[in-house]
Order: C-alpha cells, then sequence, then structure tokens
C-alpha cells in the first residue's frame, strides 16, 4: 500500500517536514518556561534521551518490533537539524520489571527524557520510577489506563479514532448509531470510547449488542444486531472488531440478514484494511475507517525502506514522531523544553502520521484521514488536518 517515491521527491518531503515541526516549536507563543515538570536541558550539548525497548525478549517479534523502533528513532535523529540526541538504548525485554528497571537505569545515567516503552504495563512501572526524577515518558503504547502525571502515550487512542468518525458521521447525517462489540477488555474499551463519542458529539446511541468472542458467539449475534437496527432505525453500526477477530464473520453475515453498508453505515473503529487481502471482502465494500495521513506514512515508508531494506513496523513511527517533537522543542534553545508545559503545547507536532498533540492527561490527539473501501481499493474520502484549531476534544 506504500507508494515509493522518487530521491528528490523524499528530500523535498523530508525537509518540508522537517521544517513543519520546527515552525511550530518556533511561533508557539504557549511554550513558556517553567519550573516543574520536567528536568532542565543543556541544548548547547547533546540531548540524553532513553530508548525503551523489547530487545531480548523471549518473543522473537518483539525484538523484530525493537529494531525497528530504534531504526526509525535513528532517521529522526538524522533530520533534525541544529539538535543533537545522544540516543541510549535500553532493553526492556518486553516485561514491566525490566522496563522499570531500565528507566531508573537510564534516570540515573543522566537521560532527560525516556521514549518507549510498548507496552502499557511496561510503560506504568516505567513511569514510576522516571517520576521520582521528575522525568518524562513518552511511551508507544496506545493504553489510556496508564497515561497521566509523566506519562505520555504515543499510539493512537479508542477515543480519537471514535471521536473522528463519530465527528465524520455527523456530518454525512449519519447520527443514530449502533454499538456492536466483541466481549473482551479491548473491545469492551473500545465501545466505551464509541459511547463517549456519540455523547460528546450530539449523535444517538441507537442500541448496543455485544458477543462473546467466538464464531458461535458472533453467529448467535447476528439476528439480534439486525432487529436492532430495524428497530431503532439506526443509521449506522459501529463495530469494535478488526480482520484479526470477529468482523469478517460479521461482514458475511449481516449483509445475508439484510444489514449491508451504506444503506446502514459500517464503520469500524479499527483499520479494516489489514491484512491487505481483507479489502476484497464484499461486506466491507463502502465501509468507513481511520487511517493515517497517507502522504506522510508513504514517505517515511519509502525512506525507511530504502535506508534498512525492508518496511518499517507499523509502531516504528511512533519513535520517528517522539524523536522530532523532542528535537522540535529543544530547538527553541529553552532549558525547560522538555517539561510538560512544552510537551502539552497546543498546536502540537508535525509527525510522519500526521499532525498529533500530546494533552495533559497524558493521552493525545492525532489528525486522521476517513477512508472507505470500494472496488477492493482503501480510497481517502476525508483528509486528514493539517493543523489543529482550538483545544481538542
Amino acid at each position: 500500500m506504500f507508494a515509493v517515491l522518487s530521491t528528490a521527491r523524499k528530500s523535498i518531503t523530508r525537509v518540508t517536514a522537517l521544517l513543519s515541526i520546527m515552525a511550530l516549536a518556533a511561533c508557539d507563543p504557549s511554550m513558556m518556561p517553567s519550573p516543574n515538570g520536567g528536568p532542565s536541558i543543556n541544548t548547547n550539548k547533546p540531548i540524553p534521551v532513553a530508548l525503551l525497548v523489547p530487545y531480548e525478549s523471549a518473543q522473537e517479534a518483539d525484538n523484530g518490533l525493537a529494531q525497528s523502533i530504534e531504526n526509525a528513532a535513528r532517521l529522526a535523529m538524522a533530520d533534525l537539524d541544529g539538535v543533537e540526541i545522544d540516543l541510549r538504548v535500553y532493553a526492556t525485554g518486553g516485561q514491566a520489571e525490566r522496563a522499570s528497571a531500565a528507566a531508573s537505569r537510564a534516570v540515573n545515567e543522566g537521560a532527560k527524557i525516556i521514549l518507549g516503552p510498548v507496552y502499557g504495563g511496561s510503560a506504568k512501572l516505567a513511569g514510576i520510577a522516571a517520576g521520582n526524577a521528575g522525568v518524562n515518558v513518552l511511551s508507544f503504547s496506545n493504553n489510556t489506563d496508564v497515561a497521566g502525571g509523566n506519562v505520555f502515550i504515543l499510539g493512537a487512542t479508542f477515543d480519537n479514532t471514535a471521536n473522528r468518525l463519530v465527528q465524520y458521521a455527523a456530518q454525512k447525517g449519519k447520527r443514530r448509531i449502533m454499538v456492536v462489540n466483541a466481549q473482551s477488555p479491548a473491545e469492551n474499551a473500545g465501545a466505551a470510547a464509541i459511547k463517549n463519542a456519540i455523547a460528546r458529539n450530539g449523535s444517538t446511541l441507537a442500541g448496543t449488542q455485544s458477543f462473546e468472542l467466538s464464531q458461535e458467539g458472533v453467529v448467535a449475534a447476528i439476528r439480534p444486531i439486525a432487529s436492532t437496527v430495524r428497530s431503532s432505525d439506526a443509521d449506522a453500526v459501529f463495530f469494535t472488531s478488526g480482520n484479526d477477530g470477529a468482523m469478517p464473520l460479521l461482514a458475511q453475515m449481516l449483509p445475508e440478514n439484510g444489514i449491508t453498508s451504506p444503506d446502514t453505515q459500517y464503520i469500524g473503529l479499527q483499520r479494516w484494511n489489514f491484512p491487505a487481502s481483507a479489502v476484497s471482502l464484499p461486506g466491507l465494500q463502502n465501509s468507513w475507517f481511520a487511517i493515517p495521513d497517507q502522504r506522510l506514512v508513504q514517505n517515511f515508508s519509502s525512506r525507511y525502506s530504502a535506508a534498512y531494506g525492508q518496511a518499517p513496523h507499523a509502531l516504528a513511527g511512533l519513535a520517528y514522531d517522539g524523536i522530532a517533537a523532542i528535537g522540535a522543542l529543544a530547538k527553541s534553545g529553552d532549558s525547560q523544553a522538555l517539561t510538560a508545559q512544552a510537551l502539552t503545547r497546543g498546536s502540537g507536532f508535525v509527525g510522519v502520521n500526521g499532525i498529533f498533540r500530546l494533552r495533559s492527561d497524558g493521552t493525545n490527539e492525532r489528525g486522521l484521514s476517513v477512508a472507505t473501501i470500494q472496488n477492493n481499493q482503501v480510497i481517502e474520502i476525508d483528509p486528514a488536518p493539517r493543523a489543529f484549531g482550538g483545544t481538542g476534544y
């Protein structure tokens, strides 16, 4: 799905993105020095940044993820102009206890900010260890339960995705939304995020249906879902399931029971273009879901592949974003550039997944595109914003 750009175009796009990041840092009047919320830095010297990644994990996939994250961080470092990063890599083994120990060691060795770790439990313990020294943590997790205090999460959140899609649905006249989810912790959290977004945007919760996460559970839920759609006059069904779970079966059986998109608009909390073969599923045609800014994603993927000979992991872009944000803030020359106040400035940053900003509660807001599937192809139908307006949701 990633387009390959010419060398000249890649250079232009890289410089443009970098200048955008730096410009946001330079013109933001809210970035005032603060004695609290983070350590002071010497911007005339390389900034010590700790990268906590799951090297030495018993799971081979973790080691590949760790390498991809480190590669992306170093790619971002090469793009910084006038800012030097002293990147120090610490292995967590994918374990929360090791992440805590790594965070303590990193702080003792002079780290001014921590990038990572990946998993929510690891981020929570690393945050406690770093918080004792007043150091902030930019985790790759999307688990909002661990966000807050000195822990900021970079991963796309359910709340952010749900809000973007409910807003778009409202613009298109789809305001009566039914929520369908599997009975799992993640999908229960996703359903809660959708309900909050519905209330926040003045839409109507037309009904709910949960099901046991099994083939039998999905089959048993089909008729109740179809019945609720009809009896409630729902004009959209918002699903929490992905294509690695219940969605393929839902997308097959609901149309067989008369519930098809776009008559009753299918909306997905997860990205329904993964795996690539999923775009050929008849039931997912004309559905809606959110994706990052594809122009920037494609540029990053092309540059990463050219540098390292393979495609980046889906989370690797978060490492680039983290380094880019640190570099943009440090570019100001302000010794308080890595405090919580600086990190949460309203204008945010431009990363390889689009614009993003960190919120005071440790969560984030990301600019997302809305996409659909038509004729077995992913089509962007509402582009990601290029700048934030106001204070966010």
